[in-house]
């Protein structure tokens, strides 16, 4: 695949989580260059402070509790690692939510908005979970 893979995080989901995850460790542990935008729901989740599980859809969300299933959040943070993924906070959400940078794990890059994550995954493929 050449270009750049682009996600959108907005879901609650177990499953659509875990799945936005492995898609953009395996393309940023191929080369491929990442950006993941978090926001709504999904944001939630990299809050430092929040220790819940998202919510599973059916039964394939609670099979994710098995050993051996990496967890979504060591799947984005080894995108972070090992290839160019960018883990961007949307701007918009961390203002609704009086977030500071602190407040958010620290392998996401500073927030953006909607707007610039749009204008940046032009010409790549862009993914909505």
């Amino acid at each position: 695949m050449s270009g750049s893979i682009n996600i959108i995080c907005v879901s609650a989901s177990r499953e659509k989580l875990q799945m936005a995850a492995m898609i953009a460790s395996v393309a940023a542990a191929t080369g491929e260059r990442v950006a993941v935008f978090f926001s709504m729901n999904a944001l939630l989740y990299f809050v430092k402070s929040n220790k819940a599980l998202p919510p599973s859809e059916g039964e394939f969300g609670e099979l994710l509790n098995q050993d051996g299933v990496p967890p979504f959040k060591q799947l984005f943070k080894q995108a972070a690692e090992l290839g160019e993924a960018k883990l961007l906070p949307c701007s918009m959400a961390v203002d609704l939510l009086k977030l500071s940078k602190a407040d958010i794990e620290p392998e996401f890059d500073p927030p953006m908005g909607l707007t610039r994550f749009l204008n940046d995954a032009e010409g790549g493929h862009l993914l909505t979970f």
